[in-house]
């Protein structure tokens, strides 16, 4: 998102009404800056092979209909790792054939819905392949379906969000003993077992990283087919994880990056004879959304100027629980949505939650802001305005896609609207008032 595009954006966001005294925080979204996007994770890898590759979004980065409809007009597919996931897939209008099933708990029921539709699906275990092999004897299934290894190459910089360590709960751990020859067995006794995933990890994880996790498992397949005597496996899914710039505007690493990359270190997956299947969502959208915040008060504390704000651990989790894995860029405006100017102070940005670490910046040089002001959190568009945290009964804000049109006018579509208090007291029991009593 351009800084241009974006001032433009919350200046209107202020003037339309986005952003008011009973909605305190509107959630955007650059419907031109997720094209953008699109395109540049397409061009990326059709530049490295003349393969078919199916770019499946990852649901969990922004859950959201109307987003999954608009990558799906981009040609980008759904990656779903829960019946929920599928379901809003369906609800977008994303095709079965465009769908791909993740997750490491996958029950009878999703199974059976997913291979029944013909939705691809990676298995992650041995329990599940034999939970398949019953149901594709019991009804058959046009579905692809491939086991997930996890090629145990290492941890990036946030162990949490690395999948591919020596005891990550994702896949069959390859170098674990008898492993790879049991996957190889597998493959063996299974001959419509055509695919075969890997996801090294995300935030955090080098390319090269993630390079080397694709490589043991493009090994793993020449090593398959090799002993099926034919090219039994004709898809990888290389998952997706690349992380995401949040110190400034630029967009690095690149999708175009990555593709090269690969193409460095495994040519041989990018030949022609392999489809590919890619699983990307926080680069996708991250940089192309942002949080907007009325900020209610301003004090002193200790010395240290305090911006208390609408916006805290309900939208952005990650970033108050750990804020050294997940800082935020924050820009402020004045009450009109005007960038604001002067010189800069250390202060903190303060969420409305209560606890004392609600904070989306601690010891922040902004400019000072002041009651009434407006704070937009950067890099936003994925996981945090969609990932909605309860804490407080916050409410949930409303999300808006915005355009601007020839004439510079900047036009808002709702994606999601506010979540009203009715809402909430639905869905905390308000129909039973006297369960207990």
């Amino acid at each position: 998102m351009s800084s241009e595009r974006r001032d433009r954006a919350v200046r209107a966001a202020v003037e339309q009404g986005l952003l008011t005294e009973e909605k305190p925080v509107a959630a955007l979204l650059d419907v031109a800056g997720i094209r953008i996007g699109a395109a540049a994770l397409r061009d990326a890898f059709a530049a490295v092979t003349d393969a078919p590759v199916l770019h499946a979004f990852a649901v969990k980065a922004a859950p959201l209909v109307p987003v999954l409809a608009l990558l799906d007009d981009e040609g980008i597919g759904a990656e779903v790792a829960s019946p929920g996931e599928l379901a809003l897939a369906r609800a977008a209008g994303v095709r079965p054939e465009r769908i791909v099933l993740d997750s490491p708990a996958k029950t009878p029921a999703e199974l059976r819905e997913a291979l029944a539709l013909g939705i691809a699906v990676n298995a992650d275990n041995p329990q599940e392949l034999a939970r398949i092999d019953a149901l594709v004897r019991s009804a058959g299934s046009t579905s692809p379906v491939g086991l997930r290894v996890n090629p145990q190459v290492g941890s990036g910089a946030i162990e949490a969000l690395s999948t591919a360590t020596a005891t990550s709960k994702f896949g069959v751990a390859l170098r674990d003993e008898g492993a790879r020859e049991s996957v190889v067995r597998a493959y063996l006794d299974r001959p419509w077992l055509t695919r075969l995933h890997t996801h090294t990890g995300s935030q955090g994880v080098p390319l090269a990283l993630m390079a080397e996790g694709v490589a043991a498992a493009y090994d793993l397949a020449e090593e398959i087919n090799r002993a099926a005597g034919r090219q039994q496996i004709d898809t990888l899914d290389i998952g997706g994880g690349l992380p995401v710039n949040f110190a400034s505007d630029e967009q690095t690493p690149s999708f175009a990056e990555y593709a090269q990359l690969l193409r460095e270190r495994v040519p041989g997956l990018l030949d022609g004879r392999y489809g590919l299947v890619t699983e990307f969502g926080r680069s996708l959208l991250a940089k192309h959304g942002l949080i907007l915040a009325r900020v209610e008060y301003t004090k002193t504390s200790g010395g240290r100027p305090v911006a208390v704000t609408h916006a805290g651990v309900q939208v952005a989790t990650r970033t108050v629980y750990d804020p050294a894995s997940w800082p935020l860029r924050i820009e402020a405006y004045d009450a009109k949505g005007r960038p604001r100017t002067g010189g800069s102070v250390v202060q903190d940005v303060a969420g409305p939650a209560c606890f004392a670490g609600d904070l989306l910046a601690e010891a922040r040089a902004l400019p000072r802001l002041e009651q009434g002001d407006v704070i937009a959190a950067l890099d936003t568009g994925a996981y945090y305005f969609s990932s909605h945290y309860g804490y407080n009964s916050l409410p949930r804000p409303g999300v808006h896609g915005y355009t601007t049109g020839p004439d510079d006018a900047v036009r808002f579509s709702v994606v999601r609207a506010p979540q009203t208090m009715a809402e909430i007291v639905a869905e905390s029991g308000g129909a039973w008032p006297d369960a207990l009593l």
